[in-house]
């Protein structure tokens, strides 16, 4: 049977901005309270009282709050190296049989270039290319034969290191795409392997992600 507790949970669950400013107290609980009594009266089905809402919201507390937010804390003051790679560009192309051979031949080109940045992801319909901007004229012979859906230049990479409890952390990934949307910033791409984690953003924005990125060691 639901209660004003557990609607209030559910609302909070599902809006996180929301739940992080109610647990860092920077929230006017009454003003909170009376944007809820509408949506918990419909979830309830009677009329509900803005006061009762208000002490729900006060008692709230997030499941397993304290602990994962010790052991959060501990891996984000952890993190390894934080490093910045500029002049990216990301393509597109739809999967398709020859798109294996397109790869090789572009691991071919670059296999004596000690600087060069090239990774590649496989979704289920279409893969992406990341590579030093450097290299188009590149990469543009190597998968000549391929659909191109989408090609991005003026793009930077900030990579970070993550230690190797962050596979046991809940919210680890979250706490990066909190601290950039709060800073306005839109996200091209992400790649990440085990314990590395790289975010991919225009150039003109690099700076502030990384200033938000570094803020999370702290």
């Amino acid at each position: 049977m639901k209660t004003i507790a557990t609607c209030v949970e559910e609302i909070l669950i599902s809006q996180p901005f929301l739940e992080d400013a109610l647990s860092r107290n920077i929230l006017n609980f009454s003003a909170l309270a009376e944007e809820l009594r509408e949506p918990i009266s419909k979830m309830l089905r009677k009329h509900v009282k803005s006061g009762a809402i208000m002490m729900a919201l006060r008692r709230y507390s997030p499941p397993k709050e304290m602990a994962n937010k010790i052991k959060l804390n501990k891996v984000l003051q952890n993190l390894g190296d934080i490093t910045v790679r500029s002049d990216l560009s990301d393509y597109t192309f739809k999967n398709s049989p020859t798109l294996i051979q397109s790869h090789l031949k572009m691991l071919e080109v670059i296999k004596n270039k000690s600087n060069a940045f090239f990774t590649f992801t496989r979704g289920v319909h279409e893969s992406n290319v990341l590579i030093s901007t450097s290299l188009k004229k590149q990469i543009e012979e190597s998968y000549k034969n391929e659909l191109w859906t989408s090609v991005k230049d003026d793009l930077s990479g900030i990579t970070i290191g993550l230690p190797d409890e962050n596979t046991k952390i809940a919210g680890l990934y979250y706490q990066f795409f909190k601290r950039l949307a709060w800073e306005g910033i839109a996200l091209y791409e992400v790649v990440s392997t085990t314990n590395e984690f790289t975010i991919l953003v225009e150039d003109d924005v690099v700076n502030k992600a990384f200033s938000a990125v570094k803020s999370l060691k702290n």
